[in-house]
């Protein structure tokens, strides 16, 4: 374990040192984000960052921890993720269309399927045993659970160390989630989950605002689909609880992605156009700084991870609690910042409804607005006092 946790530390330094020479690189290659209206960075920003994030983690898996990695995986993953990673480069570099990279990605997802074998086949029902088997649904959830998380850690690559610090955050948790609660002797996976972990926290630095170097599609696309197959390997466990925490642990991500899906059906919008209403943008709206935002957001995440802990600690009894609990607080978080717009507020507007209906049958409740004028039966109360 101490040999992991210096190699951890040493994939830290490798990924720091390697960043500035892929900087060099973007500009070279033409990797370059320019500003435009759905971008936040002012000036020309060098990209393809998630480059040096792809090399670190395999110098890690091929070199500081091989004997940790089952060959046959180790291979499949390097291949599909080289896909993954050549998708990216080419939209940094030329800007490839959403279906474009849709394919990429599916091709990859593929290759987790049949090469490595990393697939979703069966699932338990919480609360009583039972076992389903997904059978020829094996595949089509498997690809579209790639599909979707790779996609939800991209979109939100909007702010300057916006995704990489949301995602090491998930990654982190997974990595304790697999080592401390699921009991499996795969270890590999939970500790591919700190490398790859190890391998954000050197490039933020350099990422954080104002950054120096995007992570570019590059990045985003390569450490969403990492963590889509990580997740899928270690932590689904055929359970429903533990299928149900990865995704309370990308809950930013995922909450941004499904939002905005519903947001442009509701504006009747193609759902792959891109918008200025994501999370980060709202809560710009709102007044925040760009480093104010950024750190909500990742106070945001870490409150996700938290939670997805007590899924894991709870009794049964406490988990429908804990859902729904989740779903209300997420509900009236997303209602208050405007996500869906300013006029999608029914949660809100249920609970004035209450509050007001409360007021009527109980005439001992008095209700009146910041400004006006305070009732008589409270200013004698007060005189009294």
């Amino acid at each position: 374990m101490f040999k992991i946790i210096v190699d951890l530390f040493f994939m830290v330094i490798i990924q720091a040192a390697i960043t500035p020479f892929i900087r060099r690189l973007a500009f070279v290659l033409g990797a370059v984000d320019n500003p435009n209206a759905r971008r936040v960075n002012k000036k020309p920003m060098p990209t393809i960052g998630g480059l040096g994030i792809f090399v670190t983690f395999n110098i890690g898996a091929f070199v500081l921890l091989r004997e940790q990695f089952p060959t046959h995986e180790l291979f499949a993953l390097l291949l599909a993720s080289s896909i993954i990673v050549l998708t990216g480069l080419i939209d940094d570099i030329l800007e490839l269309k959403p279906k474009q990279k849709m394919l990429g990605i599916f091709i990859a997802a593929l290759v987790i399927y049949f090469l490595a074998e990393i697939r979703m086949n069966v699932l338990n029902l919480p609360f009583i045993d039972h076992e389903i088997s997904l059978g020829w649904w094996s595949m089509p959830v498997t690809i579209f659970w790639i599909l979707a998380l790779t996609n939800a850690v991209n979109l939100i690559d909007g702010l300057d160390g916006l995704a990489d610090g949301v995602s090491m955050i998930s990654l982190i948790t997974m990595g304790i989630v697999g080592y401390f609660f699921l009991h499996t002797h795969q270890l590999y996976v939970p500790i591919a989950c700190f490398m790859l972990a190890a391998c954000l926290l050197g490039f933020l630095p350099y990422n954080f605002h104002p950054a120096k170097i995007f992570l570019g599609d590059t990045g985003a696309l390569y450490i969403g689909f990492m963590i889509a197959v990580l997740s899928l390997k270690g932590l689904k466990n055929v359970t429903f609880i533990s299928l149900l925490v990865p995704i309370v642990i990308l809950g930013v991500p995922i909450t941004d992605t499904v939002y905005a899906m519903i947001r442009r059906k509701l504006n009747k919008h193609p759902v792959s156009q891109a918008d200025k209403h994501h999370l980060h943008h709202q809560l710009m709206n709102m007044g925040l700084t760009h480093r104010q935002t950024v750190l909500t957001i990742y106070a945001i995440s870490l409150i996700f991870s938290f939670i997805s802990l007590l899924f894991l600690s709870s009794p049964a009894w406490g988990i429908w609690p804990l859902i729904i609990g989740l779903f209300v607080a997420l509900e009236l978080f997303v209602e208050s910042i405007g996500l869906l717009g300013e006029k999608y507020k029914p949660l809100m507007h249920l609970i004035q409804k209450l509050i007001n209906k409360r007021s009527v049958e109980d005439p001992k409740v008095e209700v009146w607005h910041l400004g006006d004028k305070k009732p008589d039966q409270l200013k004698s109360n007060d005189k009294r006092k």
